[in-house]
């Protein structure tokens, strides 16, 4: 497959990643190619973990963040340092190619680094992961007005919503990049405490253990650490359906009755008929300083 000036093999085009639409890698491939320049902004400058499934999602996975040493030589690397010695060599999505190869290695959903290459111990994204721990969406939704309220109302910082294609809902700021990932995690779970603390309606929790949570909805403030990583936008998601994460207006929000309402099939059409809600996500980067305070 050539795609610009690079060229690699792909073999098994035809297998069949999600069983029950019958959706192949191929399509899998054609979705990241025809998808490219809405997904590109989200993947830019960050390494990113690949989560694989080589006999689709009904086989085995594995993480992988080491780049394998056949990874073609033009694909770009960040090489990391790790806690216990030596490195990890990271995969940077930068061009077409890449993400299509990725997705050729049976890397359905790219998760990325909430910071850019160059600043690694500053991350440019703070994430709200709203998991429910049953199936009751309009609780996750509840979840994230109320999160909004306080984070945009109250505390005046920009704040974005985007389905996770699973079961919940991701509640993002954009941030400068100058504070550490240490300060975002305390920051970010002193939101959280506080929620679960003012919850009078008993929806959320932070309980970190599964058997503690109830029914409750989940505020998982983890990833907010170096090395963690989150969904990238539009990418595709390993579950039946092939659901896309996608950013959303958050008035929008009520009207929407599942996280998975968004897949390779419909996506297009929405991308056709309406603006990235995130498009300008940047623009808005802001501080937590006085939101600490």
């Amino acid at each position: 497959m050539k795609i610009g000036e690079y060229t690699f093999e792909v073999s098994n085009r035809d297998k069949v990643f999600f069983p029950n639409k019958k959706s192949t890698k191929g399509d899998l491939m054609d979705y990241y190619e025809k998808n490219f320049e809405t997904i590109f902004p989200y993947l830019q400058d960050r390494p990113l973990t690949m989560i694989r499934f080589p006999d689709g999602i009904q086989g085995k996975q594995f993480y992988q963040k080491d780049a394998p040493e056949y990874f073609p030589e033009w694909i770009e690397l960040k090489e990391i340092e790790k806690k216990d010695g030596g490195t990890t060599k990271y995969v940077i999505c930068n061009d077409k190619a890449t993400l299509i190869y990725l997705a050729s290695q049976a890397c359905i959903t790219p998760h990325i680094w909430l910071s850019r290459k160059d600043k690694l111990e500053y991350p440019d994204r703070m994430i709200f992961d709203l998991d429910p721990s049953d199936d009751d969406f309009s609780k996750v939704k509840s979840v994230a007005k109320r999160l909004k309220d306080l984070l945009a109302d109250k505390l005046g910082l920009p704040v974005f919503l985007m389905t996770t294609g699973s079961k919940g809902l991701h509640v993002v700021s954009p941030l400068q990049r100058n504070t550490t990932f240490d300060e975002i995690r305390d920051f970010t779970q002193s939101v959280a405490e506080y929620l679960e603390q003012n919850d009078n309606d008993e929806e959320m929790t932070t309980a970190i253990r599964k058997n503690k949570r109830g029914n409750k909805v989940f505020i998982d403030t983890t990833r907010n650490s170096f090395g963690q990583t989150a969904v990238a936008p539009y990418s595709v998601r390993p579950i039946e359906g092939a659901p896309v994460a996608t950013p959303i207006d958050w008035d929008e929000l009520s009207s929407l009755q599942s996280s998975q309402h968004y897949h390779i099939k419909n996506i297009f059409k929405r991308l056709a008929q309406k603006t990235d809600p995130w498009e300008n996500m940047d623009q808005q980067a802001a501080t937590i300083n006085t939101a600490r305070k």
